[in-house]
């Protein structure tokens, strides 16, 4: 491979594909949300690539609205990824899980599972999303605020991270002739009295063959920054143009290094919607063929919601209205402060009207790159030669012909650059992501 660094490549892997008309262009697709093949020809499509990992994103209620537009995917995500864990050998599988809900030795023990099924493939997104429909499915009439979102996320992952550490295999001992198993003196048992979080002991899963699972995390806010830099092992973001991107990925560079650990071990990752074409023309007709299927009225309505505006102040062929948008900015979903911004900030730089930003992907957040394989290989090196970028998460247009010709055109021409592999480095996550094994510290 090529002296300058490798790209690296996940799929955050859908039950249609990321365009919201995708499902209209294809048969059975009332099936779609819970057809195991239909994954599994994903998962092998996506290791055929030799990509490293497969991403489901989550939220805990799976976001049932979704499905009134939309296939969604139905299937527990660590559920499925045991599953597809026997229908493969190399891919990484990385499941998202929440900090906020739930008990953290749950959420340790699926996750160490996991790690075992898939001989050292696992990771864990972790997210601190709430929105109302995850309060409801919960039983809370109200989130957390800020801080105690962080606060709890902090608690929730050090009881995890620990309880990961705590049967080291060399404590399985199995020695039949003292009748001693598991011996004692070699555990690590945690005792976390948290504020929000407690847990002691041990976890009956032993440590895998990673040492821990990969840890990935997802969010933009400075608090967000800040979690992700300590904990995690990637930073999945959503960057629209260049100069934001390469801020975030200098912002989590140098706090990571502020606390001790070496930048180049937390990859950052944002999502990249490619729509490709033999031709520039043929990749944008692509494009528009979907989204002459999108419902555009309720795409408008949304997004005057998501602005805090009248749907009546954004008509589909006129610029979008900044300074009522500036305006009624106290009034827009904090939760989505970070995703606005971004989307605005691609539109002003774009002269975009609104039918461009609803066709823009302004539901699933990720930029939107339109052309030809070459095309899109040399943004992604530019993305990653230019400080904004380790690599990429795909969200693809329709599953899956959109993610095998990924595969067969865009990944070759990565290959031909010397900047991405073409046989996986090793058998676990952590080989293939270049991350060296977890070593826990001495007790």
């Amino acid at each position: 491979m090529s002296a300058k660094k490798p790209v690296r490549l996940g799929v955050n892997v859908l039950a249609s594909g990321r365009h919201d008309a995708a499902w209209k262009t294809l048969p059975n697709a009332a099936d779609l949300s819970t057809d195991i093949d239909e994954f599994v020809r994903i998962a092998q499509l996506a290791e055929r690539g030799r990509i490293d990992a497969l991403f489901l994103a989550e939220n805990p209620a799976g976001r049932f609205s979704d499905a009134y537009y939309r296939p969604w995917r139905a299937l527990d995500p660590l559920a499925l990824h045991a599953a597809l864990s026997q229908a493969t050998r190399h891919i990484g599988l990385v499941v998202t899980t929440t900090t906020l809900y739930g008990h953290p030795y749950i959420t340790a023990r699926q996750i160490a599972s996991l790690e075992h099924i898939s001989k050292g493939r696992a990771g864990w997104n972790i997210t601190t999303s709430q929105d109302p429909e995850t309060l409801q499915a919960y039983g809370l009439k109200e989130g957390f605020e800020q801080k105690q979102r962080y606060e709890r996320a902090t608690e929730f992952t050090q009881i995890v991270t620990s309880l990961w550490d705590s049967l080291p295999r060399e404590a399985v001992v199995a020695d039949a002739r003292r009748n001693v198993f598991v011996d004692p003196a070699r555990l690590r048992p945690i005792n976390v009295q948290g504020q929000h979080f407690r847990s002691a002991g041990a976890l009956l899963t032993p440590v895998g063959p990673q040492g821990r699972p990969v840890i990935f995390q997802a969010g933009e806010s400075e608090e967000s920054k800040a979690f992700g830099a300590r904990w995690a092992d990637a930073l999945f973001t959503g960057q629209r143009t260049l100069q934001n991107a390469q801020k975030f990925y200098a912002d989590v560079k140098a706090l990571a290094q502020g606390y001790g650990r070496d930048p180049d071990r937390l990859l950052v990752v944002p999502g990249l919607f490619p729509i490709l074409g033999g031709t520039e023309a043929e990749a944008q007709r692509r494009k528009d063929e979907l989204d002459e299927l999108l419902d555009h009225e309720a795409l408008r309505i949304e997004l005057a919601r998501q602005l805090a505006i009248d749907p009546e102040d954004l008509p589909l062929d006129a610029p979008p209205p900044y300074d009522k948008i500036e305006a009624a900015k106290n009034n827009q979903p904090q939760s989505l402060r970070w995703h606005r911004t971004q989307i605005l900030n691609e539109a002003r730089q774009n002269n975009w009207t609104v039918r461009q930003v609803v066709r823009g992907n302004f539901r699933g957040g990720h930029r939107v790159i339109v052309g030809t394989p070459e095309q899109v290989a040399a943004d992604i090196l530019y993305w990653v030669d230019h400080g904004a970028a380790d690599g990429f998460n795909f969200n693809i247009d329709i599953l899956t012909s959109g993610l095998k010709d990924l595969v067969e055109q865009l990944i070759p021409e990565l290959q031909k650059a010397g900047r991405f592999r073409r046989e996986y480095e090793g058998t676990t996550l952590r080989d293939n992501l270049g991350l060296p094994r977890y070593q826990a510290a001495a007790a």
